[in-house]
């Protein structure tokens, strides 16, 4: 065989033009049921990644998810846990690491919005919303971290908003949770980088998932008019940034916030 042959072969002796990204590696995406979540999932999928299913509620939305994995070649686990419940995240870890074995990425994207004016906000409002947020990252990785000190390949991604970097009016608390995330995400970058463990961030900017579906005709056209692409972005478009950090491409970026957001913050 002669060198230039060679030179078109990846690590693993296949051809690099039909190596996909991730393979043979396993990730966990939270929240992934529906919207962002589900697109990350099936994105992983499509570049050779076996992928944990968490969700909260959406049986069905979660096992049609997982079939459409399978369907794609890997392998998937669905798994129902609140991730704003340690003792939960713990049992599903367990779980996981019987059926799939350790993980090598996290992402953390599970949230939830209580929107209201600050004025007529209670404090449950305000609780429920860091409780999923923000508790529910730390959480997650807390509980995972082990195994992503054991891969060769640890990414954990987290998915916070535009809105934790410009506010929103009537989203107080949704907007500091996700502020609070890239705090998070910044400092823990620091923390691991020393074990090799990337730590970056997703902030989508409007993106059409159900979060978006409620806003009215009026709202939605004040809000495109301020995005200088002049459209909301799509869920997929969110997914092919992850499967970037998740990928040997990102290996020397860390504390990162990339912005998915057609232009309207940068």
């Amino acid at each position: 065989m002669s060198d230039s042959t060679n030179s078109e072969l990846g690590s693993s002796g296949v051809p690099e033009s039909t190596m996909k990204r991730l393979e043979g590696r396993k990730a966990l995406v939270t929240g992934a049921s529906r919207g962002i979540g589900r697109e990350i999932a099936i994105a992983f999928a499509r570049e050779g990644a076996d992928v944990v299913i968490n969700y909260r509620s959406s049986d069905e939305d979660a096992e049609v998810l997982a079939r459409t994995v399978e369907d794609l070649g890997d392998r998937a686990w669905v798994y129902s846990a609140d991730v704003s419940d340690i003792d939960q995240v713990g049992e599903m870890k367990r779980s996981v690491e019987k059926y799939m074995g350790p993980i090598d990425i996290l992402v953390n994207n599970a949230g939830i919005n209580r929107d209201t004016l600050f004025s007529k906000m209670d404090e449950e409002a305000w609780k429920e919303v860091f409780s999923v947020n923000m508790n529910g990252v730390f959480n997650c990785t807390k509980t995972f971290l082990d195994h992503l000190e054991e891969s060769d390949h640890s990414r954990i991604i987290n998915i916070t908003s535009i809105v934790g970097q410009i506010g929103n009016i009537g989203q107080a608390n949704y907007a500091a949770s996700k502020a609070g995330i890239i705090g998070f995400t910044k400092s823990l970058a620091k923390e691991l980088a020393r074990k090799n463990i990337n730590v970056n961030a997703i902030s989508p900017g409007f993106i059409e998932t159900d979060m978006l579906s409620g806003v009215p005709d009026k709202v939605r056209e004040k809000i495109v008019a301020q995005i200088p692409m002049r459209r909301f972005g799509r869920p997929e478009e969110v997914a092919k940034s992850v499967v970037f950090l998740a990928s040997n491409d990102a290996d020397y970026i860390t504390g990162h916030v990339l912005n998915v957001n057609g232009g309207m913050y940068l």
